[in-house]
């Protein structure tokens, strides 16, 4: 039971330290005239954010490692047992690599983000970084992550895989890891385009893999995941509609990054693809958009993708789109416990 109370008090102590950032750090925002452009590319409905203060992913960031850090050293303090819950030594030593390396390559992504957003906003260049640059950035992070994890697995990656059990990867596994990585955290940066969406969505996603840790006993993932909920609880304070704050790419590659952490930590990262079944749908529906542009010479199936600018477009306001677009993802994360609980029983200890 104390591993579910530190679990409480990390999503509080992440909320209440992102909610009172946000007195500080947006009028600084204001006074740096780090505000948001909107592209002539984008919703033309959405001009009225131009000059939004950008880049306050920031503040979920600091609140959420912050959180994680202290309750870390108040475990380690204690003797070091809490957050291992019944793991084995090797076991738990397996999970904490995987941890750490994971919550460094997420803070990596986040720099990236904000090398974009910085570009875009103080710089003048409305695209940001070129291909080149953010494609360099994302195969280095991806491969310095993946080497953590094919180091900390002893060389012999594997990987759960629902009904079927524990696979070896092979040579594989890098294949396989920088594809689950790059579509993780480019469509979490899609679905950041309406206030309040991307954290909405990320709140569930987040406490569908925390209730995947606890059922496998993995405690240290099920904190970050409880701080992640807290972080943008308390995010959404400002970032709830109609925005004070945008967390920008800053915040949203930070936080793809962060849900492929948990989801290798847990070794089952394709149970993202029922878990941020937003992030699925959204990155699905900018494919297919610009595929079947392609291959029908200038015909849409959408009105504008990503989808939810669609909605947008048949008179959803944006409200209404974070709610339906969470419950939606909340309902993948009920089709993924499912999915966990009947499909991986043997690797569960609850």
């Amino acid at each position: 039971m104390n591993q579910f109370i530190v679990m409480v008090l990390a999503a509080g102590a992440a909320m209440a330290t992102t909610a009172l950032l946000g007195y500080v750090f947006i009028p600084w925002l204001h006074k740096l005239r780090f505000g948001q452009i909107i592209l002539d590319i984008g919703p033309s409905w959405h001009k009225h954010k131009q000059g939004t203060p950008t880049m306050g992913g920031f503040m979920f960031i600091i609140g959420i490692l912050a959180s994680v850090a202290a309750a870390y050293a108040a475990d380690f303090a204690m003797g070091g047992r809490l957050l291992s819950g019944i793991l084995p030594d090797y076991a738990l030593q397996e999970v904490n690599a995987k941890l750490v390396s994971g919550l460094l390559m997420a803070v990596f992504f986040g720099l990236m983000g904000f090398a974009d957003d910085y570009v875009k906003v103080v710089k003048k260049r409305n695209m940001g970084l070129n291909i080149v640059q953010k494609s360099v950035a994302e195969v280095l992070i991806c491969a310095g992550y993946l080497t953590s994890l094919w180091l900390a697995m002893g060389k012999n990656p594997t990987t759960l895989i629902p009904f079927v059990g524990r696979v070896r990867l092979g040579w594989f596994f890098w294949v396989f890891g920088f594809a689950v990585i790059y579509a993780t955290v480019n469509t979490a940066n899609f679905t950041d385009g309406a206030d309040g969406l991307c954290s909405g969505v990320t709140i569930t996603a987040a406490a569908g893999l925390g209730t995947f840790a606890v059922l496998r006993g993995m405690f240290g993932a099920g904190l970050v995941a409880a701080a992640v909920i807290g972080g943008l609880a308390g995010f959404l304070v400002w970032n709830h509609n109609p925005a004070k704050v945008i967390m920008g790419d800053t915040g949203s590659n930070f936080l793809g990054g962060l849900m492929v952490a948990i989801a290798f930590t847990l070794d089952c990262p394709v149970i993202l693809l029922l878990m941020c079944v937003i992030y699925v749908i959204e990155g699905m529906s900018d494919v297919i958009q610009i595929g079947y542009y392609k291959l029908s010479g200038g015909k849409r199936v959408f009105k504008m993708a990503p989808i939810h600018h669609h909605f947008e477009m048949s008179g959803w306001n944006e409200k209404k789109l974070g709610w339906v677009f969470s419950l939606t993802n909340l309902l993948g994360v009920m089709a993924g416990l499912a999915v966990v609980w009947f499909g991986l029983k043997a690797f569960l200890v609850y």
